[in-house]
This record gives structure tokens, sequence and C-alpha cells, in this order.
């Protein structure tokens, strides 16, 4: 069900259409613009990380308040790679890596860390790196 659940959300919220780029601002602002459409990069992994994976794509999902309480941080990552389904990789992120701001669907995020088993049994990263980019 969790699975099925995430396959929704990356559906809903995958791009879709052409490349077609917005016409700079009139505001001489376009250089800074494309910049910040560019993907984050995805954190490059660490040797002495085993099982790792790193993801960089679109937020989905973000559940904010966990069942356990400890103050950690989960969210979806539409993201082709896939670890957690087709298409998306669900990332914790603990309390101390937890941004001051949470992030909302459609914000860009990019995780690297060990792969462990949820708490659903699902395969997810468990975040020693974690960025986001409001969108």
């Amino acid at each position: 069900m969790f699975i099925a659940l995430l396959a929704v959300a990356a559906f809903l919220v995958w791009p879709r259409g052409g490349d077609e780029r917005e016409r700079p601002r009139a505001s001489g602002r376009a250089p800074q613009e494309d910049r910040r459409r560019e993907p984050l990069r995805r954190p490059r992994c660490r040797d002495d990380v085993p099982e790792y994976a790193s993801t960089s794509g679109r937020i989905v999902l973000v559940e904010r308040v966990d069942q356990d309480g400890d103050g950690d941080l989960h969210v979806v990552i539409a993201d082709r790679r896939g670890v957690t389904g087709p298409g998306v990789t669900a990332v914790d992120v603990s309390k101390d890596l937890r941004p001051r701001r949470d992030p909302r669907v459609g914000d860009e995020a990019s995780a690297m860390g060990p792969v462990q088993s949820g708490s659903f049994g699902q395969s997810q990263v468990h975040a020693l790196a974690f960025r986001v980019r409001r969108r």
C-alpha cells in the first residue's frame, strides 16, 4: 500500500511537457534564474558508507511528524533511479539535518546515505547529507 501511495504521488507531481524555457524577465535577472533552474546535484557517496544511495529530484510527499515522535522528517523524492519504488525514493532526515523550514511538495531536494528498511519494510535512504531548494 505504501508503494502504491508513492507511485500515485510521483505520477501526480512528475513534470510533463516539453523542455520549453520561460522567457527572461525584463528585470535583467535571467542569468540568476537560469542557475536556479539547474537541478540540484546528487551528493557524492562516501567510501566509508556501505550500501549507500544518492538521490535528487522534486519532493512529492512530506511527512513532518512521524509516528515514533523522534523529530525526524520524511520526504519522498521523484527520482528516476527509485530506491523505494519505481521512480521514487523515500528519505529519512534526522532532526540534526532537518532544515529550519520544512520543505514543501514541489521543492527540489538531494540526499545521500545508507539504504535501510523503514517502518513499513520499504527501502529508504537514511540521510547523511540533505539539501533543499525552494521552488
